[in-house]
């Protein structure tokens, strides 16, 4: 588990520095590397600001994981045990699957349909929650995610087959 542990930090803040080399990158001739990951002025955030300062707080909490692992501060670092035992990894591929299941869906029923279908499985078959709350998170979370990107960012999100739905959605809020 010590291992374990180690080795994921590390990936996970080799894979943060990249995302934060790539969104330091300009995003068409003439801007200067690393100017659009700050605020522009009357514009809003650069096109790299979002995935830069959210790498940088993932390296963050990636150099805290290693500063605890070698001060065997938590209970994974301090831990000789096997990383993963038969529940682990039949989680994993329970949850890895429904991920790579969530993924192909994404190019038949959209992002919002998408997500309704993992959630109702992760939430109700996997976590064994009750329908309500699974109904709440399925349908709440697509819709929470539709006004933040398409309503309020103007950011379009994959629609599938389901993109007729969203016209007079469009019309209303666009």
């Amino acid at each position: 588990m010590r291992r374990a542990e180690l080795i994921t930090a590390g990936v996970l803040a080799l894979f943060s520095i990249y995302i934060m080399w790539k969104a330091g990158q300009p995003a068409w001739e003439g801007v200067p590397w690393w100017d659009n990951i700050s605020y522009v002025r009357g514009e809003g955030p650069g096109s790299g600001f979002w995935p830069f300062w959210l790498a940088t707080i993932i390296l963050a909490s990636c150099i805290w994981i290693m500063v605890n692992w070698w001060r065997r501060v938590s209970p994974p670092s301090r831990s000789e045990e096997k990383f993963l035992d038969a529940y682990g990894l039949s989680m994993l591929i329970k949850v890895g699957g429904g991920v790579t299941v969530f993924i192909g869906l994404i190019h038949f029923i959209g992002m919002y349909g998408a997500m309704t279908v993992f959630f109702i499985y992760y939430v109700y078959f996997l976590g064994r929650h009750g329908v309500m709350l699974t109904l709440a998170i399925a349908l709440g979370a697509p819709i929470v995610t539709f006004f933040f990107f398409d309503v309020a960012m103007r950011i379009v999100l994959p629609k599938g087959y389901l993109e007729p739905l969203f016209i007079p959605l469009y019309d209303i809020f666009l």
